[in-house]
């Protein structure tokens, strides 16, 4: 269970096509982003690790390979069926993350746009209570990281402060209300109800560190 919560909270931020977006967007300060979402996967994990051994979330349950298992199926596949699975597949994924590109950047034109930058600068500003506002919009906005990403970029641009868009970025996964909601209903109400408890708190302290920290 505990090794689950750390790959749904590191893989939206240390996969590749993310890690690519992100230094384009970002520079050098994405290193920060994958380093943070890499602690704070670990950390947690750690954490539910501990929270399983006393009984405060549900155990993580076993598996057992039946006897008649056999890797023969597996073996037997052809390389042209491998290579046109792979192709299906490879098209499949950029089709559904192209359009939640799109989805973020068309929102982060609209910010740039439409959006004055002092409202930015006062509501999301660099202070604990920007941090809880970007916390509040990073859990009303429902899209994937592909997505997230230029939106961050407008919200670092508009406010200069680096702290605001990691809670943003990484908040999103803490706190998606569908992702809460698979957890409830596919591991359990405990698992669902301390994600956020554990993961917002190093969210915010790292988002309050790198506002200070980071320019």
């Amino acid at each position: 269970m505990p090794s689950v919560i750390s790959f749904l909270l590191a893989s939206p931020w240390a996969n590749f096509p993310v890690t690519i977006l992100l230094f384009y967007l970002f520079g050098w300060r994405a290193f920060l982003f994958i380093i943070a979402a890499i602690f704070i996967a670990i950390t947690t994990g750690y954490i539910f690790m501990f929270l399983e051994s006393v009984n405060l979330i549900e155990k993580s349950k076993s598996v057992e390979l039946k006897e008649k298992f056999s890797w023969k199926d597996f073996k037997s596949m052809s390389l042209k069926d491998s290579f046109l699975g792979i192709i299906y597949s490879i098209w499949s994924i950029t089709d559904m993350l192209a359009w939640w590109s799109i989805i973020g950047l068309l929102i982060a034109s609209f910010i740039g746009a439409f959006v004055p930058a002092h409202i930015f600068s006062r509501f999301f500003g660099p202070s604990i209570l920007g941090l809880l506002a970007t916390l509040a919009f990073a859990t009303i906005i429902e899209v994937c990281s592909e997505g997230s990403a230029p939106i961050a970029f407008e919200l670092f641009r508009k406010t200069g402060a680096f702290g605001n868009p990691l809670v943003f970025l990484l908040a999103g996964v803490a706190t998606d209300y569908t992702e809460i909601g698979l957890i409830w209903t596919t591991i359990g109400k405990k698992t669902a109800i301390w994600l956020p408890i554990v993961t917002v708190p190093q969210i915010i302290t790292f988002g309050f560190l790198f506002n200070y920290f980071v320019r």
